[in-house]
This record gives C-alpha cells, structure tokens and sequence, in this order.
C-alpha cells in the first residue's frame, strides 16, 4: 500500500495529537491551585479535607471540607474532563464553614480543596483517591 505525502502528514500529526492528549487532559495540582488562587501562594494549614483512599465506585464518593475562617471553598478532580466540582461560598451568618457531598471521579486522581479566608489568603489541600471502577466514562 502506499501513501501519498499528504495522506503520510495527516497520519503522523494524528499520532502525534493522540500522543499527547492524555498529558493534556490531566492537568497537575498546582496549575489547578494557581488556576483559582490567581497565583497567590497557599498554604497547608486551616483547611482539612476528607476523602476516601480507595472508592469502589467512581460514580459516588463521599468528600468533605472545613476550613474555618473561610469566606469560599473550590473543590477541584484534576483528572475529570471537567475539574471544577463544586464551588461553596459563606456568608457573614454561616455558623461553620464546611461542607459534604459526592462526587463523580473519571479514575485514581488528586482530590483538591482550596479555601479562600476572609482576610483574602488561600489554604489548599489535596488528597488521592483510588477509584476501582471509572464513574466518569472510565
């Protein structure tokens, strides 16, 4: 069989897009904090996030956040098509700033929690879950 120059430039940039588009599509834990912080530092401290190690199922794992002090907190999957999970904002009469939920995770990932405090710093945190069956297409 042979190819004409075009058909063998079509097929080589193919291979070279479908190479790369694994790397691309997980995005890493810092470029997802810096993504929300705006590149302002955060710290480890006065945020605490609670996840699985292993989850059975990818379809629903149970997480849960506190910061307190925190006007905002960002959940983030970095490995989902979709990072951004759920994004909870306190207001002045909140009596504790925290809060629990499930979440869909396409595979093993970084879990990542990034509280915004009222004095405008950020705290992030980051935790890895071990999904045994893909909820998200996986």
């Amino acid at each position: 069989m042979t190819f004409t120059r075009r058909e063998t430039l079509a097929i080589g940039g193919a291979t070279l897009a479908v190479a790369t588009l694994p790397g691309k599509l997980m995005a890493s834990t810092s470029d997802l904090i810096a993504g929300v912080t705006g590149g302002a530092a955060a710290s480890a401290d006065g945020i605490e996030l609670t996840a699985p190690e292993i989850a059975e199922n990818g379809n629903t794992v149970p997480v849960a956040v506190s910061a307190p002090g925190a006007v905002a907190i960002t959940m983030l999957a970095g490995g989902n098509p979709t990072p951004g999970v759920a994004k909870f904002t306190f207001g002045p009469g909140s009596a504790e700033q925290s809060a629990s939920t499930r979440i869909r995770l396409a595979g093993t990932q970084d879990v990542i929690a990034i509280a915004e405090m009222a004095d405008g710093s950020f705290a992030a945190v980051h935790k890895t879950v071990k999904v045994t069956i893909g909820g998200c297409g996986g």
